[in-house]
């Protein structure tokens, strides 16, 4: 299951990131996305969503929500 089918408030833990692109990768990481990391969803919206990882709230766009495994 990836972030666009994860409950609102619910918190997951992050199996892995699937991308080819490591851009996409390197930036997941930057925002501390990374396997074993708790993750959780606090909006979908139209064109993504709404996440808190560590400290932070992040808006990531579908693409980035599909790439992450939970």
């Amino acid at each position: 299951m990836n972030l666009t089918e994860a409950k609102i408030g619910i918190e997951y833990i992050i199996k892995e990131i699937v991308t080819d692109d490591e851009d996409l990768d390197a930036f997941l990481f930057s925002l501390g996305c990374y396997a074993g990391e708790p993750i959780a969803v606090i909006n979908h919206l139209r064109g993504g969503c709404i996440i808190a990882v560590k400290n932070g709230r992040y808006t990531i766009d579908r693409e980035l929500a599909s790439a992450i495994e939970i």
